[in-house]
């Protein structure tokens, strides 16, 4: 059957910049795969998604006028309700194929499958392929309704009737099928083959297409527009480094920005401005924030990523002469940071200490108090990490957890949040205080995400773990947990930086006491304290979980290190790796399964077990075999476990191999005599200890 290519757009306002892309694809694949499943779409049709600020349009390749006709097995009834005895249709038989268009003559073309335990009747029916009109009318339908909108506007037609919503008003509709419209219809609108190009440069208007193909490079030529969004993208790219290439300088990276940008304009034209040097007394993180977020330029840096006095601009229009749109941009951006340098020389009036009071007035939380009483929390949160971290620390430690919520209070982070932290680092350098403790107010909210740096000093890290704990731990002390995909207050992202510190800067802090240390800071009743440590636990070890199988770790690693309830979690990495290494000796998969079969053994046995065991009661050659390779292979695993070598550890339980598997060919455990039963079961304690120290090797058995 022969094909053409298939265009349709979608030509409205202004759509959301920080949606369009995702709008765009959206809407593209919605419309391709629903055209696909009527089989209007061949196997090697090709979908193309563009999207410029004002359209919305797909091109696919290789589309059918009509789907091919296809036939299905349908399933009528049972055959005991659809024929009687003598094998005649019944009444209900045929009313069912009277329902599908059909008369008792069909009764001859039924056939009898299994159907379960019974037969069914069931017939062969010729479904007609879907025109393209009809098939794309209800893609467009499909495409239109599950478009990511992140909010819905209501609007009335031009009738004056009838209200339409849609993420913005939509003006025209196009559907071309090679060279043919498809009259198909959405949001009151009727499909043509007309569009509009840019607003103020484009060549012809309408601009009026040819066909399916000519839609992207008539829109370009004639309308004066780059309809990809990738396509847009890239042109922004190229003329961002070019124009910042004259000028021995380079844009700050910023793909967030840069699709919003993409977004905003519909052909690219960067151009060059720039302020007054007065303005960089100002800390570069304020000027570059409010270049960004206010008036998306693009901030230059010199080699060393320092802030210049010069920006790109990414105009949508191109004018011959472009000094007035350069001298309007740089009019506009000139107050803002005016804004960002009085904010800046007012703040400095107060010191950070000064706004201590105003904390108290601040409410961090109805339940737990405010941001003053929060600060006293970390206070001493600081100093039990630090007390056994590194004693040295405990002033400066404790003088950074006291300033590090103060610039909230602050103009600069009144009128920017993201300077939170950073502010205060510029604030307490200001003032001359030491560089620990200003550069530990700015990473106490370090990571702030998955992935980002941890603070760069000691006193950083302990100030940022004291802050996470007093989250982590004063929201679940009043059951604000996360569930399903709700985690209001971030405490994913808070678990996971309390692990990484711990972790990755090696404390050697024990993880319940810890817990516990901090819960003492809250009112929580005595009797829920342990129930809330194992839950704030729990919860730490399934992020820690989630987080080591990402890094390459098997589940079956992962589970075997984590079942033993590492209490110091730096010596994670190492088991990790111990237990890699044990996995590849040829004599780990017995040792595993009988480690399982012992922790099987003795979770059968009433009552404690004591791993301890009487030489004179061993009997079989098997058990004194393997109480003499114990004798000499659990001294020397302790001693490598205990100086922290656990590869060696686990590798020197490979002598336990052959006298374990004799041992389970030919010692009955569950002997007659009660005291050579136990003096067997103590004799498998001390195995399950010593093989069960690093991780639970039990774990690893298939």
């Amino acid at each position: 059957m022969s094909t053409q290519n298939l265009l349709v757009e979608l030509f409205v306002e202004e759509l959301p910049p920080k949606a369009l892309n995702k709008l765009g694809e959206a809407f593209s694949n919605v419309l391709f795969e629903t055209l696909k499943s009527q089989g209007l779409a061949t196997a090697d049709s090709v979908v193309t998604a563009f999207a410029s600020p004002r359209r919305l349009a797909v091109h696919a390749t290789n589309i059918l006028a009509v789907a091919p006709d296809k036939t299905s097995t349908q399933k009528l009834m049972p055959v005991s309700v659809g024929l009687d005895a003598n094998g005649n249709p019944t009444p209900a038989l045929i009313k069912r194929l009277n329902g599908m268009g059909l008369d008792e003559s069909a009764v001859a073309n039924l056939t009898k499958q299994a159907d379960g335990k019974n037969e069914a009747l069931f017939l062969d029916v010729l479904q007609k392929g879907v025109s393209l009109k009809d098939g794309l009318q209800s893609a467009l339908n499909e495409a239109i309704s599950k478009l990511p909108i992140p909010k819905v506007m209501t609007y009335q037609l031009a009738d004056g009737w009838t209200s339409v919503n849609f993420v913005r008003p939509a003006h025209s509709l196009v559907a071309l099928h090679g060279n043919e419209v498809i009259a198909v219809t959405a949001l009151g609108l009727t499909a043509g083959n007309a569009t509009q190009g840019h607003r103020f440069e484009a060549k012809v208007s309408p601009v009026v297409l040819k066909n399916a193909d000519s839609y992207a490079e008539q829109l370009k030529t004639e309308g004066a527009v780059i309809a990809s969004f990738s396509e847009r993208r890239a042109e922004i790219v190229r003329q961002l480094n070019a124009a910042s290439a004259k000028q021995n300088l380079k844009p700050i990276e910023d793909d967030a920005l840069l699709d919003e940008v993409t977004a905003l304009v519909e052909r690219p034209n960067v151009l060059l401005g720039q302020f007054e040097e007065i303005y960089l007394e100002v800390p570069q993180e304020c000027l570059i924030l409010t270049m960004k977020a206010n008036q998306k330029y693009f901030p230059l840096l010199d080699a060393n990523d320092k802030l210049t006095n010069k920006f790109l601009i990414v105009s949508n229009i191109s004018p011959d002469d472009a000094s007035a749109v350069i001298g309007g941009n740089e009019r506009v951006v000139r107050p803002r940071l005016a804004d960002a340098k009085f904010f800046f020389d007012q703040d400095r009036k107060k010191t950070l200490e000064s706004r201590l009071e105003g904390l108290n007035k601040v409410v961090y939380h109805n339940k737990l108090g405010s941001q003053g009483e929060r600060m006293q929390r970390v206070r001493v949160i600081t100093e039990i990490i630090a007390m056994i971290t590194n004693p040295m620390l405990v002033a400066d430690a404790q003088k950074a957890a006291e300033l590090a919520k103060t610039d909230l209070l602050t103009d600069m982070v009144g009128e920017f949040p993201e300077l939170q932290g950073i502010m205060g680092r510029y604030y307490a350098q200001h003032e001359g205080l030491n560089s620990d403790v200003a550069f530990a107010i700015e990473d106490h909210y370090k990571p702030r995400f998955a992935g980002d740096e941890l603070p760069r000093n000691e006193v950083g890290v302990v100030v940022a773990l004291a802050d996470k704990l007093d989250t982590l731990v004063g929201l679940f002390s009043i059951g604000e947990k996360p569930t399903g995909d709700k985690d209001p207050f971030g405490l994913r992202r808070q678990a996971l930086g309390i692990i990484r510190m711990l972790i990755e800067c090696k404390l050697p802090l024990e993880f319940s006491k810890l817990i516990e240390g901090v819960l003492k800071q809250f009112n929580a009743e005595a009797s829920t304290q342990s129930a809330t440590v194992q839950a704030i636990k729990e919860f730490c070890f399934d992020r820690l979980s989630v987080n080591l199988r990402e890094q390459g770790a098997s589940p079956q690693e992962v589970d075997a290190v984590l079942s033993l309830n590492p209490e110091i979690l730096s010596d994670i990495p190492q088991c990790l790796n111990a237990v890699r290494s044990f996995s590849a000796l040829e004599e780990a998969p017995a040792l595993a399964a009988a480690n399982k079969r012992v922790g099987n053994i003795l979770k059968k046995v009433e009552g404690e077990v004591k791993a301890e065991v009487n030489a004179n009661l061993l009997q079989e050659p098997a058990e004194i075999a393997l109480n003499d390779a114990l004798s000499k292979v659990k001294p020397e695993a302790d001693k490598l476990f205990e100086s922290g070598d656990y590869t060696a550890s686990l590798k020197s339980l490979s002598a336990l191999k052959a006298p374990v598997d004799a041992f389970f060919d030919n010692v009955m455990v569950n002997a007659d005599d009660p005291a050579l039963k136990a003096n067997r079961l103590g004799l498998l304690a001390i195995l399950h200890q010593t093989m069960n120290r690093v991780a639970d090797l039990s774990k690893l058995a298939s």
